[in-house]
């Protein structure tokens, strides 16, 4: 199994930022991609950034040109940084890893911004 302990997440007014990190540990056999996931309720879980091992970056059309993933694979964490918040990016934040095709999520982390 693979752990994922993310921190990060909190209350911050529109306009403000946040960064989440998601540090993996366990059973590692070798990470093809870690991204982020949010769901706000009443809503289906989206993705909102991806980043590969070789460091391609994917985003939702939503968070272009304000959040910004990064991923050091050295210590098998992965970051999102988060400027320019809106309301409607409030939503629990999942972290996600793609390892060998198994599939591992965190516990989620929670991120409220206030108007």
């Amino acid at each position: 199994q693979v752990q994922l302990v993310e921190s990060g997440g909190g209350l911050v007014q529109a306009g403000g930022s946040l960064r989440l990190s998601c540090a993996a540990s366990g059973s590692i056999l070798s990470i093809n991609s870690m991204g982020w996931y949010r769901q706000a309720p009443g809503n289906q879980r989206e993705l909102v950034a991806l980043i590969t091992s070789g460091g391609t970056t994917n985003y939702a059309e939503s968070v272009k040109g304000r959040f910004t993933i990064s991923r050091d694979n050295a210590k098998n964490t992965v970051y999102l940084q988060m400027n320019s918040l809106k309301p409607e990016d409030t939503a629990a934040y999942y972290c996600h890893v793609l390892d060998r095709g198994r599939n591992f999520w965190g516990q989620g982390t929670q991120v409220t911004v206030s108007s």
